[in-house]
């Protein structure tokens, strides 16, 4: 997973206010909520040092997504009195968080947006639009096969909806029609580099989805992942909130996405070979100091030391002070391990990949994928 949505953050300097909050809608009065989560966070930012506008700017942004509805959080970043970064969270913090640092405490949001995989949601459904009680039996419009698409990226799509396509085909026209919708929802696909086709259909809809899957392009018959679903255009289909959400997570959740894929085995051939260099915090930082790491691998709860040490120009990183001052560094100051981890990603071009728990279990729950060999590395492990 690429970390660019987060180069706001390292294009100038701290310091940092960083917030994760709960902002659930699902709530009784979701804004009392919300208001005292705010103030809680305020207190927490000021006895910290922040300045005024800092802790202004962020004041005035918690909440401001409660067009989203049901559970979910926010991540917000602000520095010298702006705001500049708000990102969503599909699932609510474990516990509101307030940082006043060097450094922004963005993992938060880096972790909820994996596994990042580029998907298509479909639901298929039978409309049979009953007649009014004033409507003669015999005037009854036909029965209809509705059809909505959406794109997204998942699981941000959870909270961000990519816009929706919808289509209604009488009954008998849909083996005609269906051809020309799988070849819409093909092209759609093909834009959006789409790896998965969440399809929903009702129990007595096999028939139509059945239809429409054989009348795809072959490049999207193979990504098809056929889901039994009883959402409806009542209650499956509401704004702010994923197509098939629930149906998407239980096919999703547990898969990365195709480079993500290519790397974790890359890595399970590079660990064979050199383990020492490879997993545990220790192979970790070495890789980021020399900005050596093509990605950074992280389980969802890694055992991470409480601090990293840290220095802004260049971006060195260690496990100790003395280990930089062995460099030549004079300033260093420690920060939280996860902040400094992925700071040093984001400044040397590495990745990120939020390991799932069946794929890869490394020493620490860290691992590294080296972007290169040197002559060091290349002698036997």
């Amino acid at each position: 997973m690429k970390l660019s949505f987060l180069d706001p953050l390292f294009a100038e300097p701290g310091p940092w206010a960083s917030v994760c909050v709960d902002t659930s809608q699902d709530v009784d009065d979701p804004g009392r909520a919300i208001d005292l989560r705010r103030r809680h966070l305020r207190d927490a930012l000021f006895e910290q040092g922040a300045d005024a506008g800092t802790v202004s700017a962020l004041d005035a942004a918690v909440g401001t997504d409660h067009e989203v509805p049901g559970r979910h959080g926010q991540a917000l970043f602000a520095a010298h009195g702006r705001l500049v970064l708000a990102a969503a969270l599909p699932e609510p913090p474990a516990r509101d968080t307030a940082r006043f640092g060097a450094l922004p405490d963005a993992m938060p949001p880096a972790v909820q947006r994996a596994p990042d995989i580029p998907y298509m949601a479909v639901l298929l459904f039978h409309d049979e639009r009953a007649p009014r009680d004033d409507e003669p039996g015999e005037d009854r419009p036909p029965d209809h096969i509705c059809a909505i698409a959406e794109t997204g990226h998942w699981p941000l799509a959870r909270v961000s909806p990519g816009p929706r396509l919808s289509h209604q085909v009488p009954v008998d026209e849909w083996p005609q029609t269906a051809r020309r919708i799988a070849q819409e929802l093909g092209d759609l696909a093909a834009r959006h580099r789409t790896e998965v086709l969440v399809l929903g259909r009702h129990e007595d809809d096999g028939w139509a989805a059945g239809v429409l899957v054989n009348r795809m392009p072959i490049h999207l018959h193979n990504r098809v992942a056929l889901v039994d679903s009883d959402s409806g255009a009542a209650d499956g289909t509401a704004p702010g909130r994923a197509l098939l959400e629930a149906e998407a997570g239980r096919v999703l959740d547990r898969r990365l996405n195709d480079e993500d894929q290519r790397q974790v085995d890359t890595f399970q051939a590079q660990r064979a070979r050199h383990p020492h260099k490879s997993e545990g915090i220790t192979a970790a930082v070495t890789a980021l100091q020399r900005a050596q790491a093509r990605s950074l691998l992280l389980t969802r709860s890694p055992a991470l030391p409480d601090e990293l040490w840290t220095a802004e120009q260049p971006p060195w990183i260690a496990l100790s002070y003395e280990e930089l001052n062995a460099f030549g560094v004079t300033s260093a100051h420690p920060e939280p391990a996860s902040a400094v981890l992925l700071y040093a990603a984001v400044r040397t071009g590495a990745e990120l990949i939020v390991l799932p728990g069946d794929h890869v279990s490394p020493a620490d729950g860290v691992a590294v994928l080296l972007r290169y060999r040197d002559a060091a590395d290349m002698a036997p492990a």
